[in-house]
């Protein structure tokens, strides 16, 4: 190999990189300015077809990657959060979004790269407003971008001269199966569609020696751009691997709407051509193939989504059969196990939060069953209601620490604002004050225990009161549920609000107790189980009422981060 051609491939993949850097830092950069914009944008996936259709494309405008959005749908469909027809609709979305970046690429901006890069670079690394600097980034990202395509184009001018090359070129173009193989295999090593469609587009605009045609000609680019929307697809199904049934279908349907399409515009190559020439700018091929290749890849996109949009039912018979339900798929995840957490989903703030949320609230609800099981077991001595409140705090005690790795995870990737990095450390101090709550019931079981083996008994007064203030703290738990899983800042304030009766409660039944003792109804043995209960369901409100808080504190930074915004 001469120095020549190692110098040319060198400055290739150097190119590529500096491409691929500049996608993935705009990306952040975009999802960082967008911020809490993408809360709202990610709460319409569920909608209907068309609507999930939209938002599907607009995530995938951010997220830069058609592949990125699939694996955060492929998560939300393994928690249940999303049904797969929903899933599916949000998909074709995705491939009409990724096309964004080729038509960015198509602009001719050679002249204004380096003021992009400097513009950016001072906004992103200077200011020490985060706002500023996540439209920084995004410009900065979106220089390093071109710089990576002026790279490219730069070391692939000298391959027009290598008649080798050119015959490797005139094979490819004249035999489309080949050029589908091409894309295919180039995707599937770089884990980029936008990427290979860079490397395409530059291929392309290199001229031939009469310095006017292009070397492969939109004829010979359309395979290639098609076997590149296949290749994409090999993300989503890694991403489903060891997911659930209804995952792996999610990502069967991309490979599907990508290979059906891929099939159908194979036969009608040079008509197609004709077509995007016909609606592209006019002029010398070498100054408009890149956009009529960023045409092309637009055009395909939707027409395939709009033959597919009202075909989803088909597409979902179609991924059923391939992949149909197995007893495997039947059986319920043990309880210790989140249902929930995708660490798939992780560089995707918004969503990887949705989750955790979901999780989160499921916690919560196993915490208050363990309150109505340890009122049985307190007050009426149930021996079944014990075991199952030992059994739940485990359960408690294992997903609390699952959930905490998954947000301290979520911290790491360094891709938070500081506003979601409020929002997740909140979130870490509200699962621990859950797993407490789970504690004070436990406490209150151990208490239960002891009353059972020493046989205390209760006056019929003392039981009326500890049931009221059983009732009172559980109607309190099951409104934090709601606000959490919700985010009902309405639910929160009156959280909030009852954690003082709760205080009120525990002080005047504590009061009732002492008249009992002066009174000489009640034993002094029964004073330290009973007030130590008391104390057990104060503190449960109290926690309670941490948790709204956090769901009103992430509600207050919310309509900051809006008002900053509209500044």
């Amino acid at each position: 190999m001469n120095q020549e051609m190692v110098s040319t491939i060198a400055g290739l993949l150097g190119g590529l990189a500096v491409f691929i850097y500049g996608m993935n830092l705009m990306s952040e950069g975009l999802q960082k300015a967008a911020g809490e914009k993408m809360k709202k944008i990610l709460s319409v996936l569920t909608k209907n077809p068309l609507v999930g259709m939209l938002a599907g494309a607009l995530v995938t405008a951010v997220l830069q990657s058609s592949s990125a959005t699939t694996v955060m749908v492929i998560g939300f469909v393994s928690a249940g959060l999303m049904t797969l027809p929903q899933a599916i609709s949000v998909i074709f979305g995705a491939n009409i979004g990724t096309t964004m970046t080729a038509q960015i690429i198509a602009f001719s901006i050679d002249d204004f790269i380096w003021p992009i890069v400097f513009i950016g670079f001072v906004l992103y690394f200077f200011p020490k407003k985060e706002q500023l600097k996540n439209i920084g980034q995004t410009i900065f990202a979106f220089g390093l971008l071109f710089v990576g395509i002026s790279t490219m184009s730069s070391v692939m001018k000298p391959l027009a001269g290598s008649a080798v090359f050119v015959h490797l070129i005139e094979q490819v173009a004249h035999i489309p199966a080949l050029g589908v193989l091409v894309g295919t295999l180039m995707t599937l090593v770089v884990q980029s569609s936008s990427a290979t469609i860079a490397v395409l587009q530059n291929f392309a605009s290199q001229p031939m020696a009469d310095g006017v045609t292009s070397m492969l000609g939109l004829t010979g680019a359309i395979p290639i751009l098609l076997g590149d929307n296949i290749g994409t697809t090999i993300t989503a199904l890694l991403a489903s691997v060891g997911q659930s049934r209804k995952a792996k279908r999610t990502a069967l349907a991309h490979c599907v709407f990508n290979i059906t399409g891929t099939f159908i515009f194979i036969w009608f190559v040079p008509w197609y051509a004709k077509f995007i020439q016909f609606i592209s700018p006019k002029g010398p091929e070498i100054q408009v193939i890149s956009r009529q290749i960023a045409n092309a890849h637009t055009c395909f996109n939707i027409t395939n989504t709009l033959l597919w949009l009202p075909l989803i039912p088909l597409m979902v018979k179609i991924v059923m059969t391939i992949l149909p339900e197995s007893k495997k798929d039947l059986a319920e995840k043990p309880l210790y196990e989140p249902h929930y957490l995708d660490n798939n989903v992780l560089q995707q703030p918004e969503a990887a939060i949705r989750l955790a949320t979901m999780e989160m609230t499921r916690i919560t609800e196993y915490v208050s069953d363990m309150a109505e099981k340890a009122k049985q077991a307190f007050l009426h001595e149930d021996k079944d209601a014990m075991r199952q409140v030992d059994q739940l705090e485990d359960i408690v005690d294992i997903l609390q620490d699952r959930v905490t790795g998954y947000l301290s995870s979520l911290c790491k990737t360094g891709s938070l604002t500081q506003n979601q990095s409020a929002r997740v450390s909140g979130m870490i101090r509200a699962v621990s004050d859950i797993e407490r709550v789970g504690d004070q019931y436990m406490s209150i079981t151990n208490f239960a225990k002891l009353k059972s083996e020493k046989e205390y008994t209760f006056t019929e007064q003392a039981i009326k009161e500890l049931q009221e203030g059983f009732e009172h703290v559980r109607n309190m738990l099951e409104l934090t549920v709601k606000a959490l899983h919700d985010a009902d800042t309405q639910t929160a304030r009156l959280v909030v609000h009852q954690q003082e009766s709760v205080e009120d409660l525990e002080r005047r039944l504590s009061k009732k107790h002492m008249e009992r003792l002066n009174l000489g109804s009640c034993s002094p043995e029964n004073t330290v189980a009973y007030t130590d209960v008391l104390h057990d369901l104060e503190c449960i409100g109290e926690y309670c009422s941490d948790i709204a808080e956090m769901v009103l504190d992430e509600d207050k930074s919310q309509h900051k981060v809006e008002r900053l915004q509209e500044l």
